[in-house]
């Protein structure tokens, strides 16, 4: 019994009926037609409720965010029908309840609602009046802990930390708005005091809430070669136990993972091709061991598109186990316009499938990319804490292959003690960045 993901099982009804039940033969009859579901209410089905049919085994948890969606339409313009989710027996309590008017033309249903309790229940369509009427339905979703609930929104980000400590600073209410009130990663690495605790508690919550946590790991030995941003695990082998602590931490619950950004990318400034083999094969231990857990998506870091060229940065996924996970991110804390990344990151894919890595998926990091990474005199701006950069599109359904837009980089954060926020160490927050990226200035 599925608790995370799609509940419904056989919501397409590709498989013909398998899986849904229905009332009294006399009221209601359904059959599995070239469209979907054909459920038809007799003229015996006087009353809504009289042609009832639906599916068992949903689990229902109190507090959570789920969405209900389907696609109807009836043989009959302006006929009426129920959905409902809750119990199954009495005192069939409903947790959401929603009647609609169906057109003869297939229209898409969304319903989203919050559980008033905890119980294994049911999903119901209910039909009939003084006619017989047939239901066409498909696509029969419902959904909890997913990007249809919403990405979920990290009440102890560096902004919401420095909003809390400045309550009256006259910038609080502006990056409160722009930056700390939307989703984005939370980034976990040598600074967690326990990988296992915290995410435990971090994915808890999300779940708790029906949303999906976007979460970076950025642990690699040896990180970031002596940059910005060194540090990192103490060795290999401590590497390796920190990821396990982290699938523990884990564990059923959903979470999307960005996976170490920078490692692969900076390959080359490793000292040896020893250290070399090392890295990839540290990342692809982290990438199968938090592939195979139930309800985790994971992408490994793929650089961005003015670093390492598209064969080579293939070669370099592949090598690092990119076939375990649904794919690669790019633009990481970077600021090329959503345009570029697509066009590198499907650059990246057809190398990949060359390689005989396919259907990868990608991400993108949007979270400062909102005037690109061109500055007024059509110069490629620095990597470090540029000016002129602008907040992009919040986390979101992708666009032109995109899996997802995401906030990856938390804005405001300072990429080191460089650019317009010298004296500003890596991962610090800092207002001053935040308001140019909200004002693009």
């Amino acid at each position: 019994m599925p608790t995370y993901g799609d509940l419904v099982t056989n919501g397409s009804f590709s498989d013909g009926t398998t899986g849904w039940w229905s009332g009294s033969a006399d009221m209601v009859t359904i059959v599995a037609g070239p469209a979907g579901l054909e459920a038809t209410a007799s003229t015996d089905a006087a009353n809504l409720w009289d042609a009832v049919f639906g599916q068992d085994g949903i689990s229902l948890r109190e507090g959570c965010r789920y969405t209900l969606s389907f696609t109807a339409r009836a043989s009959q313009e302006g006929a009426v029908m129920a959905a409902k989710v809750g119990l199954g027996a009495e005192p069939w309590t409903a947790a959401v309840e929603k009647q609609m008017r169906l057109s003869a033309v297939d229209t898409a249903f969304v319903f989203t609602f919050t559980s008033p309790m905890s119980a294994t229940g049911q999903i119901s369509f209910q039909l009939g009046q003084a006619s017989a009427v047939t239901i066409y339905l498909t696509e029969v979703r419902l959904t909890c802990s997913t990007v249809r609930e919403g990405f979920y929104t990290d009440p102890d980000s560096n902004a919401q930390k420095w909003m809390n400590a400045h309550p009256d600073d006259e910038g609080t209410p502006k990056i409160r708005r722009a930056i700390a009130s939307r989703p984005g990663a939370r980034w976990f690495g040598d600074w967690t005091k326990d990988i296992r605790a915290d995410l435990d508690a971090y994915v808890t919550v999300a779940a708790t809430l029906g949303q999906m946590p976007i979460i970076t790991l950025y642990n690699m030995f040896n990180r970031d070669v002596g940059g910005q941003s060194s540090g990192g695990a103490a060795s290999p082998d401590t590497y390796r136990a920190w990821i396990d602590a982290a699938v523990v931490g884990i564990g059923d619950r959903p979470a999307l993972v960005v996976l170490e950004p920078d490692s692969l990318a900076q390959l080359g400034n490793l000292a040896s091709d020893t250290a070399r083999t090392e890295r990839l094969s540290l990342v692809a231990y982290a990438a199968r061991a938090l592939a195979a857990l139930p309800a985790t998506t994971v992408y490994l870091d793929g650089g961005n598109a003015t670093w390492i060229r598209p064969p080579e940065t293939a070669a370099r996924l592949a090598s690092a186990g990119v076939e375990h996970a649904r794919g690669f991110a790019v633009n990481v804390a970077n600021f090329d316009a959503i345009a570029v990344c697509c066009t590198y990151a499907h650059q990246i894919t057809a190398e990949l499938a060359r390689l005989g890595v396919r259907g990868r998926g990608f991400v993108i990091d949007t979270s400062r990319n909102g005037n690109g990474a061109l500055d007024e005199l059509g110069q490629h701006v620095d990597w470090c804490n540029p000016g002129g950069r602008r907040l992009g599109v919040p986390s979101s359904i992708g666009v032109a292959g995109a899996d997802y837009l995401l906030w990856i980089k938390t804005p405001g954060d300072s990429d080191g003690q460089c650019g317009v926020a010298a004296g500003t160490p890596a991962g610090t927050f800092s207002p001053y960045l935040a308001e140019r990226l909200i004002d693009g200035w």
